[in-house]
């Protein structure tokens, strides 16, 4: 059994999920378990190099985390040939750029959704990519969260019956920055110019997760929101917050499915989790969060009565069987990385290419059109 060492240059580490997600929850633990196998048996120890503006910060993680390379040059990283993969979780605005840069180096590319701010940019990617016959991926995390994917198991072993409808609660309270409670997220993700809005960082989560488990998305119907004008940023400024912190979409999926997904910024949670996903089918529902997953099936379905005029003695939340956890779920974020390594080592099958990450930034842009047009658009086939 041989190991070999994979180089992958990682760009925006510093920020939440760069850092937490992709650094330490993945290719750190990865390390610590001794590297990714592959089919054959052989082991692949990843050797990332860390990339940053911060010196001294980039300085810090490495030296935390165990690992010995790092810099602040990212020109000389991408087209260091030692190097294989080129990794970024960095600002959406400059995605593409960096991807196109990275491919024109010969690197393999993996990153954060969206690929780009325009579909234009994203096309030109995935082209890019396609012409130069280099191995490409973007993250889809949504895919392995244990909540999905027991409703994925649902699905495969016909406990829904027909699939009806999917509603989805995306959200909570950012606070405004203004009375003593920071903001939870980057200040950018509420300016145009700077590539923020709800409606382009979460359509695209949307986009990949109705395809897979529900069926393509076919026409969407969206209304966006500025629900708070102004917000204070991270040095204590106030701003003008003018991109949609919160988005109601609607999806009509092939096969008849009818899908709404609620995303805010601007929602106090009143339920289970951050995000639920709720499945009606003929033969049963199910409701999902991030990790837990609860069903009723046809059997066990309850007859309340509509009436007004007495409280409701019928306690629904009680009305529900979890399904349990048989099995261990690892961090989706570490499980897709492994899958993206042995695809670029071994050349084991991948779908999660930059033709799919096209998809979610086509959804967001026809989302955004659908808002101001007030109508619903279709979503034709991608083709490069």
């Amino acid at each position: 059994m041989a190991t070999r060492r994979l180089g992958i240059v990682m760009n925006g580490v510093t920020g939440r999920m760069g850092l937490n997600q992709h650094l330490v929850r993945s290719i750190v633990a990865i390390r610590q378990q001794g590297g990714v196998t592959l089919p054959n048996g052989d082991k692949v120890m990843p050797d990332p190099i860390l990339v940053g503006r911060n010196a001294e910060k980039i300085a810090a993680l490495a030296k935390q985390y165990g690992i010995e390379r790092y810099t602040t040059d990212l020109d000389k990283a991408v087209n260091d040939k030692n190097d294989e993969v080129f990794f970024d979780a960095a600002t959406t605005q400059m995605r593409a750029d960096l991807l196109m840069q990275a491919i024109a180096a010969g690197k393999h590319v993996y990153c954060e959704k969206p690929i780009a701010d325009t579909m234009e940019k994203a096309m030109a990617a995935a082209k890019a990519a396609k012409a130069k016959g280099i191995k490409n991926g973007v993250v889809q995390d949504k895919l392995f969260l244990p909540g999905l994917r027991k409703i994925k198991l649902l699905n495969d072993a016909g406990f829904f019956g027909k699939i009806l409808s999917v509603r989805g609660e995306f959200g909570y309270w950012v606070f405004e920055g203004d009375w003593g409670q920071p903001a939870q997220r980057p200040s950018w993700n509420y300016k145009l110019a700077e590539g923020g809005g709800i409606i382009l960082d979460m359509l695209c989560h949307w986009r990949y997760v109705l395809d897979n488990l529900f069926g393509n998305v076919e026409a969407v119907s969206c209304l966006g929101a500025t629900h708070i004008p102004t917000r204070v940023d991270e040095n204590g400024k106030t701003y003008k917050a003018d991109a949609d912190d919160a988005a109601y979409a609607t999806f009509q999926l092939a096969g008849g499915v009818i899908a709404h997904m609620n995303s805010s910024w601007c929602v106090r949670v009143q339920r289970d989790d951050l995000v639920t996903f709720q499945v009606d089918g003929t033969h049963g529902s199910a409701v999902a969060g991030l990790t837990k997953c609860v069903t009723q099936s046809r059997v066990n379905t309850p007859r309340p009565v509509w009436n007004p005029d007495v409280p409701q003695t019928m306690k629904f939340a009680e009305q529900w069987e979890e399904v349990p956890d048989n099995i261990v779920y690892e961090n989706g974020f570490k499980i897709q990385w492994e899958d993206f390594i042995r695809h670029v080592c071994a050349d084991t099958p991948w779908k999660h290419d930059l033709v799919e990450g096209i998809k979610g930034v086509q959804l967001a842009e026809l989302g955004l059109k659908s808002w101001k047009e007030r109508r619903w658009l279709d979503v034709p086939a991608i083709k490069i």
